[in-house]
């Protein structure tokens, strides 16, 4: 018998009953002796690496499955364990010496490691000639943390990690094994309790759900062949660009006869080339990123650097966002780092305190969605979420990321009544921290990741979102305009009859449009939760409904902003959306659906066509109010302007459902000017009232210009016209 371990040591006890911090100092070579915890193992033998030459049979010296004996010389080593039924050879996970080394520990702990998808987790890889997994969790307070899954029988007391004290990350090389292995990490909290088993904070790659484990990724790099989009992203997303983005929830756009939801590379046959022919040039995904519940659209994420299951491995996503820029459409995904789901195997109380959270619900819990809050003041917090921004953008060359819920970030009383909320240091409402952590955030993908956008959900009137960081702003590339959302579908939501009397509401927009760069979103938001589709928001007959939002569509591609369009509807989708559905596609079997769909695909080929519609997008010198002031008549009238050697475009919008004869109109040119789009066209459902295609300038003056068109102005309607026959 081993010497080294007399009968009833304290830390042998501790470490068969699973509950030893420091397994290292028992396990493992040990001058001439070698020691080895395999319980169930009939037997533990020691090779030689090199030859497979025996260097000693280890005794058994606790009936639980430890085995101890001194070996014939000191040498690399792998063990020869005899199971019931097998016989496994493998190298023994205890003869290797620290993994991470001291500059890992010491960014990781300043806030500043960034490359955590590459460095924690489980990474497959080669160590001392040796492939295996290395294993690399945060969990400070832990008493014991241990590595489980298939390979070891889901038993903790088999692969217990060792602890960096430093950081307190836990670190473990498992050798021979491969990628798509399941595992989960099984702790001991600091007061000795055993936790519920946890999926890793950074895995690269999860079982379907609902099964929660993690699993090993291939770490085979992906092959990309989009090296002329990745070099001229900076110019098609600059705020001088048209920027035109589809939202889409992956599960629920399209579905097989069978009703099952595609995976990425079916998605991509199908969703890629709709997107280009509609004349999109973006797509958006609701976060993609792993979520434990389907009906949270992805927006209660628990695995921040791994794309879910549900739509097929890592690599196939990859495939789709190489794809998608071979065919000239970027990819922006909605990423959650306000807050996470409080399920038993993520991130609350991680290693039995709170660990990425607030300890505080004040400050850590967010009463409106039941979840926890990120603690933006500590560093590994901060860490992690910068490095899975950063993993999105640089691993899978994803083209922006929209940051939800960005408001609720920066204010500590958001949604929460008086009394149940924390005053920052210098007693006021702004949260500190997370205004410090989108900066950070901001700035580091514009180093890092050139071309790159960020976009912020931000509800409120925060000043600056869109500034850059070193000048005081939070550095955002745009920002969703909520405003000009909420007031005009208010607006279109009233009977045209009462329209003169809430004139403000479309032209409110204007006063603030360019005191940030703004997307305009008809979000998935403005669809669910009762609120009605946007074609079932709209007032009046069928017919009145259908020119509504053809009119409403007209108005936003022409306003000043870049454009995001939820997707059904270019469908005129008459329901909510269902994320257990696909989108009803055989409403295109109708005319006035079809032509809903069609008066889209012609918006975005105006607004690409016309520089006058996007060059000046976010600068006050690209829009001149030509009729602002008709209430009566419930009309608008403005210019969009580009540079000076672009042509202007004329956009005309009538809102009540009485066409306008003999409208006259001061127009900056003389001569002839083309109707670009008409959304009362016959194409699209329409009247096709209008004037013919084309009219003629009269030198008669006008609202400040000595030219001026006299115009027919369809019912419910906005037209485009620029000049040129």
């Amino acid at each position: 018998m081993a010497m080294d371990f007399p009968q009833h040591d304290p830390a042998v006890e501790a470490l068969v009953a699973g509950r030893h911090g420091d397994p290292f100092a028992l396990l493992g070579p040990h001058g001439e002796e070698v020691r080895s915890f395999q319980p169930g193992a009939r037997g533990v033998s020691v090779l030689a690496r090199e030859d497979g030459a025996e260097l000693g049979r280890l005794e058994r010296v606790h009936p639980a499955g430890l085995f101890a004996g001194r070996v014939a010389r000191r040498a690399p080593y792998r063990l020869r364990i005899e199971w019931p039924h097998s016989v496994q050879e493998t190298e023994d996970p205890y003869s290797f010496g620290l993994l991470l080394g001291p500059l890992d520990m010491h960014l990781f702990a300043e806030g500043r490691h960034l490359e955590l998808g590459r460095v924690f987790g489980a990474q497959a890889m080669v160590v001392e000639g040796v492939p295996g997994v290395r294993f690399a969790v945060w969990a400070p307070n832990a008493r014991r943390v241990s590595v489980v899954g298939d390979f070891n029988g889901w038993d903790g007391r088999r692969h217990p990690m060792r602890r960096r004290q430093e950081t307190g990350v836990w670190e473990l090389f498992i050798p021979r094994l491969a990628p798509g292995a399941v595992y989960k990490y099984e702790l001991l909290g600091p007061d000795g309790a055993m936790l519920p088993l946890k999926a890793d904070p950074v895995a690269l790659a999860t079982e379907m759900p609902p099964a929660t484990a993690s699993r090993v990724l291939d770490p085979a790099p992906f092959v990309w062949s989009d090296e002329a989009w990745m070099a001229s992203r900076a110019a098609r997303q600059g705020p001088e660009a048209p920027i035109s983005i589809y939202e889409v929830h992956p599960g629920s756009w399209w579905r097989d006869a069978e009703g099952n939801a595609p995976d990425w590379d079916r998605l991509a046959d199908r969703l890629i080339p709709y997107a280009q022919g509609m004349g999109f040039t973006h797509l958006e995904f609701l976060p993609v990123m792993e979520h434990p519940f389907g009906g949270s659209w992805g927006y209660q994420p628990l695995a921040m650097f791994a794309p879910t299951a549900r739509f097929g491995p890592p690599e196939a996503f990859a495939r789709f966002v190489n794809r998608a820029h071979e065919a000239g459409l970027g990819v922006i995904l909605d990423w959650v780092p306000a807050h996470f789901p409080t399920d038993a195997h993520g991130l609350y109380r991680f290693d039995g305190t709170s660990l990425y959270e607030h300890a505080d619900p004040r400050e850590g819990f967010h009463l409106d969605w039941n979840t926890a809050i990120y603690n933006f003041g500590r560093n590994e917090v901060r860490c992690f979420l910068l490095a899975s921004a950063l993993h999105w953008l640089e691993r899978y060359h994803v083209d922006g990321l929209r940051v939800d819920a960005v408001a609720s970030m920066l204010y500590r009383d958001y949604s929460r009544p008086e009394g149940q909320w924390i005053p920052n240091r210098y007693g006021g409402r702004e949260n500190l921290e997370a205004v410090s952590f989108l900066q950070e955030l901001n700035a580091l993908v514009a180093e890092r990741c050139p071309g790159a956008i960020m976009v912020a959900e931000e509800s409120t009137a925060w000043p600056g979102v869109t500034r850059p960081s070193q000048e005081g702003g939070l550095g955002f590339s745009y920002k969703w305009n909520m405003g000009w959302m909420h007031d005009t579908l208010r607006y279109m939501e009233r009977d045209p009859a009462h329209r003169s009397w809430h004139h403000d509401d479309m032209t409110f927009g204007l006063v603030y449009a360019w005191s940030e760069r703004f997307v305009l979103p008809l979000s998935h938001d403005e669809v669910v939760y009762g609120k009605g589709s946007l074609l079932g928001k709209m007032p009046g007959d069928p017919w009145r409904r259908f020119a509504n939002l053809r009119a409403y569509l007209g108005f936003m591609w022409t306003h000043p902003g870049k454009k995001l369009l939820f997707m059904g509807g270019e469908l005129a989708q008459p329901t909510e959306w269902n994320h257990d559905q696909a989108l009803p596609w055989a409403l295109l079997d109708d005319p006035n659906h079809r032509g809903m769909q069609r008066l889209v695909h012609d918006l975005n080929a105006a607004y690409r066509g016309l520089p006058a519609l996007h060059r000046r997008d976010c600068a006050p010198e690209g829009f001149r109010w030509v009729v602002g002031d008709d209430r009566a008549q419930s009309v608008f009238a403005y210019l969009r302007l580009g540079e000076p050697q672009d042509p202007p475009a004329l956009v005309v919008c009538n809102l009540t459902p009485v066409p306008r004869h003999d409208y006259r109109i001061g127009v900056p040119r003389g001569g002839a000017w083309r109707e670009v789009v008409n959304t009362d066209g016959a194409a699209y459902g329409g009247s096709n009232v209008g004037n013919g295609g084309q009219v003629w300038a009269q030198p008669v003056p006008s609202h400040g210009f000595g030219e001026s068109l006299c115009l027919v102005l369809p019912p419910l309607a906005t037209l485009i016209l620029v000049p040129g026959a």
